[in-house]
C-alpha cells in the first residue's frame, strides 16, 4: 500500500509538469500584445505605428517546439501611427487601401527551434491582398500559470524586417523606406482557449 501511496503523490506532483508539456491553445490577450512597426521618412525621422486591435490563436508544442502554430488577424480600421491626417492616408489608396483590404494577417507554416528559448516562426503575411512569406525571429519569454487570472499563459518577443513593395506598397519608395522594421510582443492565455 506504501508503494502504491508513494506512486499516486508522485503522479499528482507531476500532474502539473505534463499539462504544460502537451500541446497548449492559447488566446492572445489583446491588452499586452502589440504589433508596432517603423520606417525612415527622408533620412530625417523613423516613425513608429501599431495595430491597437491584435487577435489570434497560438498552439505550443513545449515537448516539442517544431510543432507549435500561430494565426493572427489586424484589422486595418486599428492602424495608429498617433497622427490622424496619416493613419488616413495609410489606409487610402495610395497605400493599404482599407476598404478593399480590411484585415492584415499572419499564418505561420513552419516553427525552429534555435535553442536558448529562441525560435524561428516562418509564415505568410497577406497584407494589401497579397501573400508573402515572412520569417520571425522569436524569443520565448515565459510560459506558466498567470498570477491573477490562475490559467496557464505564454509570452514571446518576435522581430521582422519586411519589404514593403513586396506587397505592392510602395509608394515614395525611395524616399521614404522601402524597409519596414516590425517589433512584436505577445501575452497569451489558455483562458477561453479550446
Amino acid at each position: 500500500m506504501r508503494v502504491r501511496s508513494l506512486f499516486a503523490v508522485a503522479a499528482l506532483a507531476l500532474a502539473p509538469v505534463a499539462a504544460f508539456a502537451a500541446p497548449k491553445t492559447y488566446t492572445l490577450d489583446p491588452g499586452h500584445t502589440q504589433v508596432m512597426f517603423s520606417w525612415n521618412h527622408f533620412g530625417f525621422s523613423n516613425p513608429t505605428a501599431n495595430f491597437n486591435t491584435v487577435k489570434g490563436t497560438l498552439v505550443y508544442d513545449a515537448a516539442d517546439p517544431a510543432k507549435s502554430h500561430v494565426q493572427v488577424t489586424m484589422p486595418m480600421s486599428s492602424l495608429d501611427t498617433h497622427v490622424p491626417a496619416l493613419d488616413e492616408h495609410l489606409k487610402g489608396a495610395d497605400f493599404f487601401n482599407a476598404a478593399k483590404y480590411p484585415d492584415v494577417t499572419f499564418k505561420s507554416t513552419k516553427v525552429i527551434p534555435e535553442g536558448d528559448q529562441k525560435l524561428k516562426v516562418i509564415g505568410n503575411l497577406t497584407a494589401h491582398g497579397v501573400t508573402h512569406p515572412v520569417t520571425l525571429q522569436v524569443t520565448l519569454n515565459k510560459m506558466g500559470m498567470h498570477p491573477m487570472m490562475k490559467v496557464p499563459a505564454i509570452g514571446f518577443d518576435a522581430t521582422a524586417t519586411l519589404e514593403r513593395k513586396d506587397f505592392g506598397v510602395g509608394a515614395y519608395v525611395p524616399m521614404v523606406s522601402n524597409q519596414i522594421k516590425v517589433r512584436i510582443t505577445v501575452e497569451a492565455d489558455a483562458k477561453g482557449a479550446k
